[in-house]
């Protein structure tokens, strides 16, 4: 009985803490009409038509690290992604990077992909999380066109709301865009400085973005722009669950994190709850962009610049592997997570919510937004 009060009381101080910052919406929430609107007139402008309708010379792939741009890229923001974040991201596949362990969070599937998912906790930046997801019966060319498609993404990924093509290398395929994703009432629009880069090696593709500084887009008070941001993957050909021996299946190894600027033990806990419902969207996505390249459909600009590749000899990256493997993964049952833990956060969920909302200072992920549902929708279970 006393567990039932005390819930109770922590439901009302939720509920009390969502109304204020409610009441506080006319500081921070504009009308997402009015910018939606904004943001559909100035994806149509006739610049950004030439630029996926203008004809492009064939892929060419370099052999070396080619910085030679004819875009703004080859004007001292050559080194915008470079060998040194493919080095970083090889490390980070091979666990080899010397950070903290991984604890593992989660084990799905369905039938046609499998996902698991680790994180860890740096004592510097933001919490760090490794996916590794597998597809039945697609490339890894394929999956790497879809990742990169931005043309397609707003398809199927509900909360892009613009993006852009800022500059362009067509020698390396090194791209910076621009994001503007949107979220829910209590969080404002955030914008992203994206640069992005494609490396070959043998079978696997080693992608790389992250956030990067650009003088050329002014800030805006809103949408805020989010500096700190990494998210890279490897893809790579892998054996059939089916045990036919054929590597008809294709894995993405992700890794990510950012600044989210919400308390950090409430941005892993919605991460944690919410992460399984945003990854299972991914996957229909990618089946009818699988559907529409079979059929013939031409490729869009940004799926185009994804077949430019820098080739690396895979000598080249196994020369790294005598660093020392410091990185480990660690199994840990959802189950042996002390209740009183979960109680803690259960205490600090409703103010945090608020908290997010009036200091606008970071993003709140997808998953956190459905991480929160899903908590209180299952108050009395065990995370």
């Amino acid at each position: 009985m006393e567990m039932i009060l005390y819930l109770g009381a922590v439901w009302v101080a939720f509920l009390l803490g969502l109304f204020i910052g409610w009441l506080w919406k006319p500081k921070w929430a504009i009308s997402r009409t009015k910018r939606h609107k904004l943001y559909e007139s100035e994806s149509s402008t006739p610049t950004q038509r030439l630029q996926i309708e203008k004809p492009k010379p064939p892929p060419v792939s370099s052999p070396e690290f080619d910085n030679s741009c004819t875009s703004e890229l080859n004007h001292g923001q050559s080194n915008v992604v470079t060998e040194e974040d493919l080095e970083h991201l090889w490390r980070l596949v091979e666990m080899k990077d010397g950070g903290p362990t991984w604890i593992k969070m989660m084990d799905r599937s369905t039938e046609t992909m499998s996902y698991q998912a680790w994180g860890r906790d740096p004592k510097i930046g933001p919490p760090q999380y490794r996916t590794s997801t597998v597809y039945e019966d697609v490339t890894p060319e394929l999956v790497r066109d879809f990742f990169w498609d931005d043309v397609f993404r707003s398809k199927w990924d509900d909360m892009l709301a613009y993006s852009t093509t800022l500059e362009e290398c067509p020698t390396t395929g090194t791209m910076v865009v621009q994001w503007i994703r949107k979220f829910p009432f209590f969080c404002s629009d955030r914008e992203y400085i994206i640069g992005r880069r494609i490396w070959k090696a043998g079978t696997d593709y080693y992608c790389v973005t992250k956030g990067v500084p650009c003088n050329s887009v002014p800030r805006r008070d809103i949408p805020r722009r989010v500096d700190l941001c990494y998210s890279s993957w490897c893809i790579r050909p892998v054996e059939s669950r089916r045990g036919n021996g054929q590597l008809t299946a294709c894995e993405v190894i992700l890794f990510h994190h950012e600044d989210m600027g919400i308390p950090r033990e409430i941005a892993k806990l919605g991460i944690r709850q919410g992460m399984w419902g945003a990854v299972k969207k991914i996957e229909p996505g990618l089946r009818v962009y699988q559907k529409q390249r079979a059929s013939g459909a031409p490729l869009s600009q940004p799926a185009f610049m994804a077949q430019i590749n820098t080739k690396v000899d895979p000598s080249y990256l196994r020369a790294l592997e005598g660093v020392e493997d410091l990185s480990k993964i660690e199994v840990v049952a959802a189950s042996d997570r002390p209740l009183d833990r979960n109680i803690s956060k259960l205490i600090i969920l409703g103010g945090a919510i608020v908290l997010a909302c009036t200091l606008n200072g970071g993003l709140l992920p997808k998953a956190f937004i459905f991480g929160v549902a899903r908590r209180f929708g299952n108050m009395g279970k065990k995370l």
